[in-house]
């Protein structure tokens, strides 16, 4: 058995540009254009439009659209709802070939317990862990099968309208306690929750080259491990930092005041950021760079179940974790064209 396929990820490389059919690339490029215009815009695009047909003769449109809002209220926090038809739409397999994405094994994963992966880096728009953790995109049922994944997303995100169907219907559910509980509360074993611990804040220090975590004091998926036993597995994104340009600005500027308080107020972190233009890579737009990702899931960490755990519990394996991370980094930064001297930083 070749190397690639014992790590669970293709052996075989991938396409380059010039050896793609012109229908191919702009398959690749809309794929990618949706999945951006949808993580950016979906949201407000629905929500702004629903409120504009109120005052149309299909005003009952928006109503019918709330009534549905209102009974499918507690979906979020009951784990969600998946199609798989969408999961394993074409458009994810020409999103994963434009960067390209893949997907790297380093341990097995058994069905026969719960684990909570947190995924690292967010990036600006978290490609890397959506097409990998919440689409078929690169094969995930293949790398991990016997696992059902459930992406754990921002609260505010699943009552939108536009953002709700498009991230719910991915198998995403609400990342607060009670959705998470939910999820690692079920009787059939192998249920699998990934969350983007460093959030939006990550968003800030999204730099090309950079790789700065915001994980130093997040310690809530740690203790949401301890308390259902379920194994700690550390995940990388390299490359997810190098698909947009960033305006970074000084820690102590105004600038990057307000852009950590709208954080706070809104959830969410306003980013100066551009890619290459839609018709051509020497302009300025929202598509991003073709770098390749690769997301490698690290081996799993024992966790013990403590329905009440304590603080020194926490710190304890969230000491661990960070340790499994930075050597998660190091192991495979080199193989993923990181130079020898990348270091990972936490704040």
């Amino acid at each position: 058995m070749a190397e690639g396929e014992h790590l669970g990820v293709s052996s075989t490389l991938p396409p380059t540009p010039s050896m793609k059919t012109l229908k191919k690339q702009w398959l690749e490029v809309l794929s990618t254009y949706q999945y951006v215009l949808c993580f950016c815009f979906l949201g407000l695009f629905f929500s702004l439009a629903g409120f504009l047909l109120l005052f149309t003769s299909l005003w009952y449109l928006s109503v019918l659209y709330l009534v549905w809002l209102f009974l499918d209220w507690d979906t979020p926090q009951q784990g969600g709802r998946r199609y798989q038809w969408l999961r394993n739409w074409t458009a994810w397999k020409h999103l994963s070939d434009y960067f390209p994405l893949k997907l790297v094994k380093t341990a097995e994963l058994p069905p026969d317990r719960n684990y909570v992966l947190g995924s690292h880096p967010h990036g600006i728009i978290a490609v890397g862990t959506v097409c990998n953790f919440a689409t078929e995109g690169t094969g995930l049922s293949q790398v991990f099968p016997g696992l059902r994944f459930s992406l754990a997303v921002l609260n505010c995100l699943l009552y939108l309208p536009g953002h709700r169907e498009y991230f719910l219907s991915c198998g995403a559910c609400s990342v607060n306690r009670q959705s998470l509980d939910y999820v690692l509360s079920q009787s059939q074993l192998g249920r699998a929750v990934v969350i983007v611990v460093g959030g939006a804040n990550e968003a800030l220090y999204a730099v090309p080259g950079e790789h700065c975590l915001t994980l130093r004091n997040r310690k809530g998926f740690v203790r949401l491990a301890l308390r259902h036993g379920a194994s700690l597995v550390p995940v990388y994104s390299f490359g997810e930092n190098d698909i947009f340009r960033v305006k970074a600005f000084a820690p102590d500027s105004w600038q990057h005041l307000l852009q950590v308080t709208i954080k706070k107020l809104l959830s969410f972190c306003p980013c100066i950021f551009w890619g290459r233009g839609l018709f051509s890579a020497k302009s300025w737009g929202l598509l991003p760079l073709a770098r390749p990702i690769t997301t490698v899931v690290g081996r799993p960490i024992p966790v013990p179940q403590c329905p009440q755990p304590t603080e020194e519990q926490v710190d304890h394996y969230h000491t661990l974790y960070m340790k499994a991370l930075e050597q998660l980094f190091e192991e495979h930064k080199e193989s993923c064209g990181l130079p020898a001297s990348a270091r990972l930083t936490f704040i």
